[in-house]
């Protein structure tokens, strides 16, 4: 502290100048140690300060120790004891004339009465410390004088004059490099604008107390600090951000220096209550040693009976000082509870914005999917050249593999918490991954790659497992290879690893020269939303859910997935998966559709209800090829007028649609007619929901999009229950 420097000539005892240096050390050693939070460290300092000024009896010391001890209590939150070691500082001070000290003095007590919350005695005792440092010319008291106004100014709900305090004030403690009042300046320069309703100049100032806090050590600074980010983006109703700032400022809140500060406090009143009394007992001579010890056996017992009571008296008084501490952390976590419970409240409600949203999504993505898939059925129908079939099948693949990968995108946080179920269906896994390599082809031409793509000719040809899940983590994987590899080559190997009865263990690995990843990023990369650097983002682009998503597909199959790589020379992914070898007796959709009776249909009529014209061009045209009668309703509403009016085979009835949705059609349509098969054809995630479509009146529910070999199945299946039950 600058008020330190000063003499002492104005004392009745001269000192000696080492012993001058060694009280200003300790006292400049110990306003530090306060700064920074190292409470144990500054009573030390203080204590050897006000002993050696004790000693000395030299008041102008014993003053400033006063100034300083003011200081540490008005830390601990012991402002009662503060203003007592203040006010005798100032009466000392006062005393000798030192104006240059008193106005510190000042200063300090203004602060402590700003925490008292007497305003009033606040503002005249700090304009006194201002008129005494002007007078002085004392340059860093009067920027520290002013920085206590702008305290005083928020502490009176005044953000606006608070804001002119500190910038005033500014100026002058920089030119000093006065670090911690600068830090304490900016942060409650923050607070100020955050009342002002400034939040993005409150952050950016809150931003450069921070810095400071974090380069110097300071963590009442961080502390107050985090805080603030919390309350900034809960204006900004980023309540995650929020909370997790909140979390930051607790910690430190809670830390060792914080909660030991009732401990100290008793400390410092064992320490400092020192006098000039103390001094003088400990001089005492030889001589007055030898007088005691001829006292007359009643009087040692009597001192023996004062010490007995003062020794019960210290235990009760600890067990009350206990109680209290206690008491206190108790208050303390039932805040905390409070706060938490807000926290929680706020993060809960952005969890529900985002499940509607996810909701919503999910339905607008799934639209314009049916759209392709179904138009590449259509195409696929009309008798394509060999080339355009090729073409074709791969657009096929890719609409799975993309309607796969939207739903786990979608549902992410399903996919995180391991509630994706697992497909077993057979499939040719020479053929899948070759089909992976035709999507992907293009994609390696354009970047010069050539792939090479050895496959075990021992693996069974047909295998049972999920082939969407498959594809996807190949896709994922030989994209990414494809993506950071240019002008290079990129091998895709499947063996064979052991086999188990039917079941045969697989290696699987996708190498390339591309430009690798560092041993740093290696850590990270397989989190969501992480790429290698944020210029192979600029450069190469993607979301960085790729191998985020790999990874939690793998896990779900009880898998994982290693890493090898080095940069600049290529990377090498390798994982193990299991599969059943098929054995050919249960059927699926394929082979159900093969034994569908098409004639079966022939001249049925089936009522499409669908409001996106696109969807109803396709579905009827995919009906129509069959010979398939059909009509067609743009909401629910005429749905059901068309369904009193006609007699239909079948209603095909969409969900989401302007007006009464189609569940709430397809009530009313069993109110009068309980017997027409009715099939929900819609874009909605089903997950759990199965149950509400069948107690609504629905027979059987085909999701958008859709196969065309499940969708007939289910049309066949439809038809024949109807035939049997008429």
């Amino acid at each position: 502290m600058c008020c330190f420097v000063g003499s002492s000539q104005t004392t009745e005892h001269v000192i000696n100048d080492q012993t001058k240096d060694s009280i200003e050390s300790y006292l400049t050693n110990g306003s530090r140690s306060i700064d920074q939070a190292r409470l144990e460290l500054a009573l030390s300092n203080i204590g050897k300060a006000k002993e050696i000024a004790l000693q000395q009896q030299d008041k102008v010391y014993i003053g400033k120790t006063n100034l300083v001890l003011a200081k540490l209590y008005r830390e601990l939150g012991d402002l009662k004891k503060a203003e007592d070691q203040i006010l005798d500082a100032i009466a000392i001070q006062k005393e000798n004339k030192n104006e240059t000290l008193l106005a510190c003095s000042y200063n300090i007590y203004g602060s402590i009465l700003t925490e008292l919350k007497k305003y009033d005695t606040a503002s005249k005792t700090l304009n006194q410390a201002l008129v005494l440092a002007k007078k002085n010319d004392v340059k860093d008291q009067e920027g520290r004088i002013k920085l206590n106004l702008g305290l005083l100014a928020l502490a009176q709900n005044q953000p606006e004059l608070a804001i002119q305090h500190f910038n005033t004030s500014l100026p002058i403690i920089n030119s000093f490099n006065l670090h911690y009042p600068i830090a304490k300046l900016y942060s409650n320069k923050a607070r100020a604008q955050l009342l002002l309703n400034k939040s993005d100049d409150a952050k950016e100032t809150n931003d450069l107390a921070m810095q400071i806090g974090k380069d110097l050590g300071y963590p009442e600074i961080r502390s107050n600090c985090y805080e603030l980010y919390s309350q900034i983006y809960e204006k900004k109703e980023e309540y995650l951000t929020s909370l997790n700032y909140l979390r930051a400022h607790e910690k430190i809140k809670d830390s060792l220096f914080n909660t030991n500060k009732e401990i100290i406090a008793q400390e410092a009143g064992a320490k400092l209550n020192l006098n000039e009394n103390n001094v003088l007992i400990e001089e005492l001579t030889e001589e007055n040693i030898q007088q005691q010890k001829s006292l007359k056996l009643g009087r040692l017992t009597t001192i023996l009976s004062i010490a007995l009571i003062t020794i019960l008296s210290l235990l009760t008084l600890s067990l009350y000082k206990n109680n209290n501490l206690r008491a206190r952390a108790n208050e303390l976590l039932q805040n905390k509870n409070t706060e938490l419970i807000l926290a929680k409240e706020n993060a809960e409600r952005a969890s529900e914005a985002k499940v509607q949203f996810l909701s919503t999504i999910t339905h607008e993505l799934r639209t314009p999917l049916y759209a392709v898939t179904g138009l590449t059925h259509l195409l696929l129908e009309e008798s394509p050249t060999p080339n355009q079939k090729e073409h074709l099948n791969s657009l096929k693949f890719s609409g799975e593999y993309l309607l796969s990968l939207i739903n786990n995108i979608l549902d992410l946080n399903k996919l995180e918490a391991n509630k994706v179920e697992l497909e077993n269906t057979s499939f040719n896994l020479k053929k899948r991954i070759n089909d992976v390599l035709i999507a992907l082809g293009k994609s390696a031409k354009d970047r010069n790659n050539k792939l090479h793509y050895e496959f075990d000719e021992s693996i069974p040809q047909k295998l049972k497992g999920d082939p969407l899940k498959v594809s996807q983590i190949l896709i994922n994987l030989i994209g990414n290879s494809i993506k950071f590899t240019q002008n290079g080559d990129i091998w895709i190997r499947v063996k064979p690893a052991k086999q188990i009865d039917n079941k045969v263990f697989l290696n699987f690995e996708i190498e390339d020269n591309g430009v690798g990843i560092s041993e740093k990023k290696q850590l990270t990369i397989f989190e969501n939303f992480t790429q290698g650097s944020v210029q192979i983002n600029r450069k190469f682009g993607g979301t960085g859910l790729g191998l985020s998503i790999v990874k939690n597909l793998l896990s779900l199959m009880d898998s994982d997935i290693k890493l090898e790589s080095e940069l600049g020379k290529g990377s090498k992914f390798l994982f193990n998966l299991k599969f059943e070898i098929f054995e050919d007796k249960s059927t699926n959709y394929v082979e159900e559709a093969k034994k569908i009776d098409y004639n079966l249909m022939i001249d049925k009529r089936i009522l499409i209800v669908e409001d996106n014209k696109i969807n109803q061009l396709i579905t009827r045209k995919i009906l129509e090829k069959n010979k398939i009668i059909c009509d067609v309703a743009d909401n629910g509403d005429i749905a059901i007028h068309k369904t009193r009016e006609n007699d239909f085979d079948l209603i095909l009835m969409d969900i989401h649609m302007p007006g009464i949705s189609g569940i709430e059609a397809t009530k009313k349509i069993r109110e009068f007619n309980k017997l027409i098969p009715i099939i929900a054809l819609t874009a909605v995630t089903l997950d759990d929901n199965l149950d509400e479509f069948y107690n609504n009146g629905f027979n059987d529910i085909i999701p958008k999009p859709y196969k065309t070999e499940e969708f007939f199945t289910k049309l066949h299946k439809a038809f024949l229950k109807k035939q049997t039950t008429a």
